[in-house]
């Protein structure tokens, strides 16, 4: 019989993974690009923010969603219960599921204040975090820092995902975690 709640758990971390992933990937490789459409340099500038500011909600909650289903699943078991290096897996989710949840909020945060340095949003820019000339240097710092933040998380991400992979096909194939999983919730 397959325990329900980790089940559920499972899924749900999985789900605010892909959901946390998959927008912040779209966003760098299709929205930001494709903005370069408008001809307006302050108009690319506030569709950028206006999407990725609406966008974020959804991203921290499925990102904390994330973060909250590991906490609790972490808080019982810490890899040992198969072998040493999935432990060693376990430790390095750990620290990129907090890198993650770290990147997100600083992008997070960084989007809010550079939505700021013009009225709705209005910087001006190339594509999506690229500044203009004319961007005040100030936001063009921000923009720069988004930018690679951005791509720090995204990286941070795929390294949860890829992790999460690899300790699902361990604990699949290991007799000991069979024992232990029986008494999961």
């Amino acid at each position: 019989m397959m325990p329900v709640l980790s089940s559920t758990g499972l899924v749900l971390h999985n789900l605010g993974l892909a959901a946390g992933f998959g927008g912040s990937l779209f966003g760098k490789v299709a929205l930001n690009p494709a903005v370069k459409v408008i001809g307006s340099k302050a108009e690319r500038g506030q569709v950028v923010n206006a999407a990725w500011n609406g966008f974020n909600i959804v991203n921290a909650a499925s990102v904390g969603l994330a973060a909250i289903t590991w906490l609790v699943g972490r808080s019982r078991l810490t890899g040992r219960e198969i072998d040493r290096t999935t432990r060693g897996l376990v430790i390095a989710k750990d620290v990129l599921l907090g890198a993650t949840v770290a990147l997100g909020a600083a992008n997070i945060f960084g989007g809010a204040y550079l939505a700021k340095q013009a009225p709705e949003g209005a910087v001006p820019s190339e594509t999506g975090l690229t500044p203009t000339a004319g961007t005040p240097e100030k936001a063009a710092k921000t923009m720069r820092a988004l930018d690679a933040g951005g791509i720090a998380n995204i990286a941070a991400m795929a390294g949860v995902i890829g992790i999460t992979a690899i300790l699902n096909m361990r604990a699949g194939t290991s007799s000991r975690w069979s024992l232990v999983a029986r008494f999961l919730p």
